[in-house]
This record gives structure tokens, sequence and C-alpha cells, in this order.
């Protein structure tokens, strides 16, 4: 039999197998939708390499096998199903990209991307781990991603980065794997990443002259990333993508030289316009527009060419005619491309990002690790993904939003804002999305507080005498944005903060003019120091006052759980109480302390930071959840367990003056 015989009746099959299932029943189920996709795919493939799905029978021509295929192709395309409405936004815009952050850590100290000074990172137990990466990427690839990219921080830093990479690979449906990298580590991995899987490599590059190299990244390591570049071309990728980020002043002026490495190489060097992230000092004089970038190109190569642009891409492409490779822009600052984006980015502390420049975020980790279902999990994707907005704030509001600085997020990925949902399209249960919440920022400031302040060494369990005669066990704990810092110690009570003049209101400041519930806008307020102290008792009665007292519950040390239950409580409280604002805290401690008299625990929870709104709500916040951590520790000695006296302390910052209970 010829191959044009036998691969026929393959495609008839497929067509006929492809009609049967439509007229079954079962169109609106998911498996259907997911076959006529991978029949499309497949249809869509074979033509894209280059070779006809079908040969011609003798006589029969080449222009009557292309009729067959495109009728073949249309027949699907009629008649698949929807897209995944999970992936789906309230603008028609079908997500079928994804970004997985494996880790926020870099070998690297790019100018454009982490603070001089860098950040604080996340503890690794709040880290997504290897299963729940694979999980949360096998429930998007069963809803339609068909292009994985990961991305870090640096993800070729990863131990286990090639295990992800060969069981990406095993995903039906998964068309793409691809990787951001710095390229330090990429020739020596790239042969293991190769053979598992990995099919598609960016490369970030942002100068050709060694010393410069050097100043932009604050490391040595030029020499192994054009390494890294030379193993991906003699692997085989083609095109290898370079990610050049042009700043005025520093390397605008190599823009001839990177397109000149395309003329005997296989690059798609893509210039991307300087963007602003917290601590990279963005603004406006440093960026290169696109426009300005390709005037300065033309006039060395006038005949440069416009290619076509592919649907849902962030790049425009040109060729310089005899050149190899191509060069590409990605003007996300003057000339967004947001109404053609189909693109959602997990960072590497589990929370779903809609937009790049978005700074809403809800956390997928944390409802995977509180059980939910994947039904329960699609439910919230898709009410973030339904909320995403038609496009950015713009290039000047941009630079003035709050935003992770650009190492927590990932590096490069072009897409946009996330927003209030279009009530005459989103059905989504406002309870599903009560994990979306602005994300943590850190400003400057912080950053600078958190080098400066220095974390005390855990010292020993301390117990002191009571006037009782009994013994004493102390907690106190220290921490800027650590959930993990914990310091057990001996000390006093935190003195009072001093009172003031009490500026009380009228009126509810959460309540409009209208009588409805509203966020205050605080921002025209001034950014001062802010501190509160709060207080909560829990009366554990003699039995469970005994074994915490000596550390004897099975469940563990109550004190030291409570006393990191309260930290974390005072840094997410913008999550738990609806209209509270985000504050980036530079202190939380939380003090336990045993009363024998009353066979009590006494909670002090104390929350410092700067800026336009205090902190009350953050001490009391953790105060309670402290005391609700030592109850959950102790209920199955006692039920009897009565929590009394959650009350704020003192405050002080802010116009309403200061406040100091009697």
């Amino acid at each position: 039999m010829t191959p044009g015989a036998s691969a026929r009746p393959v495609c008839s099959r497929s067509r006929l197998w492809a009609a049967a299932l439509l007229g079954s029943g079962f169109m609106a189920a998911q498996p259907l939708s997911r076959m006529l996709r991978q029949l499309l795919r497949s249809s869509a493939r074979s033509c894209s390499s280059g070779a006809p799905v079908t040969q011609p029978r003798p006589g029969e021509s080449a222009r009557a096998a292309s009729e067959e295929l495109s009728r073949r192709r249309q027949f699907l395309r009629e008649h698949a199903a929807p897209f995944s409405a999970f992936l789906t936004d309230s603008f028609g815009r079908q997500h079928s990209y994804l970004r997985i952050s494996l880790t926020e850590k870099c070998n690297l100290r790019c100018q454009y991307c982490m603070p001089e000074e860098g950040v604080p990172l996340t503890p690794k137990v709040n880290l997504l781990t290897t299963e729940e990466i694979l999980t949360l990427a096998r429930l998007f690839v069963k809803e339609g991603i068909d292009k994985i990219r990961l991305t870090g921080g640096e993800p070729l830093i990863r131990p286990d980065v090639v295990d992800i990479v060969a069981q990406l690979q095993q995903l039906e449906g998964l068309r793409t794997i691809g990787v951001t990298t710095n390229g330090i580590n990429l020739a020596r991995l790239l042969p293991q990443l190769q053979k598992a899987g990995l099919s598609a490599i960016n490369i970030s590059l942002d100068t050709l002259v060694p010393a410069k190299f050097e100043f932009i990244v604050r490391r040595k390591g030029f020499h192994k990333v054009m390494e890294g570049i030379h193993k991906a071309i003699e692997l085989g990728y083609n095109p290898v993508k370079v990610n050049c980020v042009v700043m005025r002043g520093l390397n605008e002026d190599e823009l001839l030289d990177f397109a000149a490495l395309t003329k005997g190489l296989p690059l798609d060097v893509r210039f991307i316009e300087y963007m602003p992230f917290d601590g990279n000092k963005w603004n406006f004089k440093k960026m290169v527009s696109y426009k300005e970038m390709l005037d300065t190109i033309r006039q060395q190569w006038p005949e440069l060419e416009k290619l076509p642009e592919e649907e849902s891409s962030t790049a425009k492409a040109f060729k310089i005619p005899g050149f190899q490779g191509q060069i590409s822009f990605i003007t996300s600052m003057s000339e967004h491309f947001c109404g053609t984006c189909n693109r959602l980015r997990i960072t590497a502390d589990g929370n779903l990002k809609v937009c790049l420049f978005g700074n809403s975020e809800v956390s997928l980790r944390d409802h995977l690790r509180a059980g939910a279902s994947e039904q329960e999990l699609l439910r919230i994707i898709g009410a973030a993904v339904g909320r995403k907005k038609r496009q950015h704030a713009g290039m000047f509001s941009i630079s003035q939003m709050k935003n992770r600085p650009m190492i927590l997020i990932e590096l490069f990925l072009m897409f946009h804002d996330s927003p209030p949902a279009n009530p005459s399209i989103s059905s989504w249960d406002p309870l599903d999305v009560q994990g979306l919440r602005p994300k943590m920022s850190f400003s400057s400031q912080m950053v600078t507080l958190w080098k400066g302040y220095r974390v005390p060494q855990t010292p020993p369990l301390a117990q002191q005498r009571l006037g009782s005669g009994c013994f004493q066990r102390h907690y106190t704990s220290h921490a800027d944005s650590d959930a993990n810092s914990k310091c057990l110690s001996p000390g006093s009570w935190a003195p009072a903060a001093p009172s003031g003049p009490q500026l009380t209101s009228e009126q509810l400041t959460h309540v409009d003019s209208e009588g409805r519930a509203a966020m205050v806008d605080v921002g025209r307020k001034p950014d001062t120091e802010r501190v509160a102290v709060a207080s909560a008792v829990v009366l554990l009665g003699p039995v469970a006052f005994k074994l915490v007292q000596q550390n004897q519950l099975k469940k563990g040390d109550a004190l030291v759980v409570a006393q990191l239950a309260g930290i974390q409580a005072a840094k997410v409280t913008s999550q738990l109480i609806p209209l509270c604002h985000h504050v980036a805290l530079s202190h939380v401690q939380v003090q336990l302390e045993l009363d024998s008299t009353r066979h009590a625990v006494r909670i002090q929870a104390s929350c410092r930071a700067r800026g336009p709104t205090g902190v009350e709500m953050e001490a009391l916040a953790s105060a309670a959840v402290a005391s609700l951590t030592l109850y959950d520790m102790c209920k199955a000695v006692s039920r009897d367990i009565v929590l009394e006296e959650i009350k704020l302390i003192s405050k002080t910052g802010g116009q309403r003056g200061d406040f100091h209970r009697a």
C-alpha cells in the first residue's frame, strides 16, 4: 500500500469518529471538548510541520489534497466544543498559555528585576511543592492550556527542574514546554532538559560587553550565558530567543550589535521596553520606546521587513533580508497588546496572577492545601480569570502602582491587569473567590527595614517563677515578613503606647454616602509610622493548662504554634477582613505568657508599619488567631476553654491621634 493510500483512511476515520461523538449527546462534556481540541491540534501540527496530512493518489492533484485538508480542519473548528469557560475572561480572551514560577531565588541581581539590596524571600514552606506544581499544571492542561513556560527567579537553580519538565511532558494535550533563564546553568543542564521534553528556550542577555554585563547583573557569568546560547543552537533549538531589556544610558547603544547577531545565528533577539516594578527605580527617561529602537535599526538596515504577527503574540517581529534569525520588539509600555492576551501566571508561592501589571492575586496554594476539590479550584480560577480587565492601566499609571519586585513574579511575561467582574457575563459565586486579594508588595523602605532589622537568635525556653511558686513559660516573637521567624525568650510585656489626643468621627469610615459598605480611600493620606498593640486571654482550665505548661500536648508545643499563627494572621489580615487595606508590615511581635492563678494564657500582639493607614486590625487579628490556635491545640483535652478580652491596648500614628486604653 502506498503512503498516500494509507494516510487517507486514517484521517477519514478521525472525521467519522468526531462526527459520531457529536451525535452522541455528550457535546457539553469536558472529555469531548478535549478530544476535539486534540484532533484540531494534531491537524494543525501536521500542517505546520511542512508534511501534508494526506498524500495525493495517483492522478489526484496536490490542490485537491490541500482542499480536503482544509475541509477537515474547518469541520473540526466548527464542531469543536467551546474553549474552557474557566479560562475564558469576560472579553472572550481564551487563556491557553500558563507561566509557572519555580522559585523566587536567582543567582544574578539584574538592576531592572531586583532591588540592589535584595528582597525578602518567601519561606520555603510557603512555596509550591513539586507535587503541587504538577497538580495545578494537570488541572490547567485538562482545561485547555497547551503551553507552559517555567520561570523564576531563575528556574534552572531548582534541583528538580529536569524531573518537573519530564513529568510535564507526560501531560496529554500539552504541546510546548518552555523555560526563561538567565543562562548561567543552561549549557550544563540543557542536554538533560531536552531529553526530558523541553521544547522552547528564552535566554536573558542585556549586553554583549562582559564588563557591562557584570554592572547590569551585579555578578560575573557573561561567558557562561554565551556558552548556553551556543549550546541551545547546537542542540537544534530554532529559534533561540534572547531577551534584552533596553535601558537608556546603559545599553541602547548596543541595538545594532544585537541585531547583527541574527545574521549568522538562528536567534530571535527580543528588545523589551523597560518596565516598572518595585525597587527598580523606573522612570520615563530610562525607557527606550519601540519606535525609537525601530528607527535606530532601520537607519542601518532600511530594508528591514515586518513579519506577520502570530495570534496572541506579545512581540512585533522583523527580519533583515538575508539574515538567518530575526528581531522582535515587546512593547508592553508604549503599545500594549492586552486585547490578544492569552497568558496566566502562577507565582512561586502559589498565587494566580491574571496580569503582569495587576496587583490582585488569588492563592491557589492555600485552597489546594485546604483540600479544595478540582471543581472548587476551577471555580476559583474561573472567577479570577473572569475578573480580568480589558487592558492594563497605561504606562504612566503603571509606574505609580504597587506591584511585586520582578524577581518575586518571574521574568518577562506580558499580560495585563485583573479587575472587577462583568456582572452581565460572569456568574461566579463570590464565596468561591475568598482567596482573591491584593498581592503583597515590598517598597524600597520596607526592604531597607528588613535588611537593617536584626532578628534575634532563638534563646532557650525560659521558666520564670511566679508569686504562686509555679514556673511560667514565656514566649515572645520577632518577625519582619518571615512567617517562620520565631523567638522564644524571657522578658516582660511590651510597654504600652503613650496616650494622646483622640480624634473621633461621628460617621462610620467604611460606609459611603448612600449607606453601603465601602473601602476607605487612603491614596491621599501621608505615610506615617504606625504601631498598634492588642491582647487576648485564653482560659484553659487546670488540666489543659498543666499540659501546655509542661509542653506535653500530643499535638506539640501549643505556645510555639500559636505564636507563629499570630504572626501569620497579622500578615494576611487584609485577606480575612474584606475592607482592610493591605499593609506591608515592618515588624510583628507576639508574646504568650502563662498565668497559673487563672490557668490562662495571656497573649499580646504588636504590629508596626509605615504607611497611610493604621495596623490596629493586624494586631487584633494576630491576638485573636493566636487564641483560636491555642483552643485548637487544646480542644482534645477540654472543650471548656474560654476566649476573652480580645481588645486593642494602644495605637500610635495617624491623623486621628494616639489611643491608649486606661
